[in-house]
């Protein structure tokens, strides 16, 4: 029996190394992986950073360069003249017709010479914005993105009919959906 015993213990010994040679071997897999799915990583962000620097650069251009056109003014820095419109309470388009619109706006000018404009075509603008905001469902202006689609529909059509300057941006004072 004393000369089986030296050889379980030598099967024991074997085993060891080769445990030991698998652990080596995955913790070396896992130090690989890491380090490319590091590397990867800070390929795909990097270039996302230097694309989006560019897309930011192009954008800048673009802004300063249309200027004149009506999309909405998102510089909150440095706020034009605003003009306050009176209250609106409008029908919403329903089936039941039992859906009511109380909004405020104030629309903030692209300079103070168009006020003078705007005091002129005041009962256009007030049409303007009766007839968008009567045209349009609960639904399409209970979300946050239903609500800036029509400010930017508000705005191209009054844009439409100035010509002393533009409404840079429509602000919503006051919003209720009854």
């Amino acid at each position: 029996m004393a000369g089986k015993k030296p050889e379980d213990g030598d099967v024991t010994v074997e085993k060891k190394p080769k445990s030991n040679m698998v652990l080596i071997i995955v913790i070396a897999l896992l130090v690989v992986l890491l380090v490319g799915g590091g590397a990867t990583a800070f390929l795909m962000l990097g270039s996302s950073h230097e694309e989006a620097t560019a897309t930011t650069t192009q954008q800048d251009t673009k802004v300063e360069k249309k200027k004149s056109s009506s999309k909405k003014s998102t510089d909150h820095l440095t706020i034009g003249p605003m003009y306050p419109m009176a209250q609106f309470v409008v029908n919403l388009l329903s089936e039941s017709g039992n859906r009511f619109l109380k909004v405020a706006v104030d629309l903030e000018l692209s300079d103070v010479k168009l006020q003078p404009e705007m005091d002129h075509k005041k009962s256009l603008i007030r049409d303007i914005i009766i007839r968008t905001f009567s045209s349009k469902t609960f639904e399409e202006i209970s979300t946050l993105k239903g609500k800036d689609k029509l400010k930017e529909e508000v705005l191209d059509k009054i844009n439409e009919n100035l010509s002393d300057g533009q409404v840079k941006n429509i602000y919503f004072t006051d919003f209720v959906v009854q």
